[in-house]
């Protein structure tokens, strides 16, 4: 595996290791961790890729990955703070970028079976968490992308596919990261992951060729 690590980009790799983190790979979270810090990729950008994990497969899991690793990096870092108030602003920004003009149908669509839900989308997610510094939108995105092709969530993968191309993901560089899945043995995740991509790339083009 090693081998096929030192062919990979800086986010390539956090993908990787978010996509290993809930899928609870370990020994090969462990390799691509340490072979991340031996590498000396910021420690800052690992460890939000990891604490956003928790978004997705809970905080049992995001634990165990942070734990593990505060052991390798042996690093504090500077505790951010909690602001309820600016999370409530920079969440609803960062999903209007994300979902555009269908923001508002997306809040209405959950509210309607979950009005905490849509709040906690808001706040929670594209506030509190994807809103952190560390990473930028378009990092957080990709990693979102390789978590979500790795659980299989089809319409949670397409929303976020959707995304990463709203913040200039190059569609060559997702294509890649799915790829990078079969790295840790999860080739029907890559699988998975790439039909939902393919989807998308076609939904696209056909929008684009109606424009026309």
């Amino acid at each position: 595996m090693k081998t096929q690590l030192t062919k990979l980009s800086e986010i390539e790799l956090l993908a990787l290791l978010s996509a290993a983190s809930v899928l609870r790979k370990e020994k090969s979270f462990n390799l691509i961790l340490s072979f991340m810090i031996d590498k000396k990729i910021s420690v800052k950008k690992i460890y939000e890729a990891l604490l956003q994990t928790y978004l997705f497969a809970g905080f049992p899991s995001a634990l165990i990955s942070l734990k593990k690793f505060s052991e390798i990096a042996n690093k504090e870092l500077q505790y951010s703070g909690f602001d309820l108030s600016s999370y409530q602003i920079r969440g609803e920004i960062n999903c209007r970028i994300i979902y555009g003009k269908k923001y508002d149908k997306l809040i209405e669509n959950i509210s309607s079976f979950s009005p905490e839900m849509a709040e906690w989308l808001v706040i929670e997610g594209y506030g509190k968490v994807l809103g952190r510094k560390g990473l930028s939108l378009m990092e957080r995105e990709v990693c979102n992308v390789s978590i979500l092709s790795a659980m299989k969530f089809a319409d949670q993968l397409y929303s976020h596919i959707n995304g990463a191309f709203r913040v200039k993901t190059d569609m060559k560089l997702l294509k890649q990261i799915v790829k990078n899945l079969d790295i840790i043995s999860s080739k029907t995740a890559s699988k998975f992951g790439n039909k939902i991509l393919e989807q998308f790339i076609t939904n696209k083009s056909k929008k684009s060729f109606n424009k026309g």
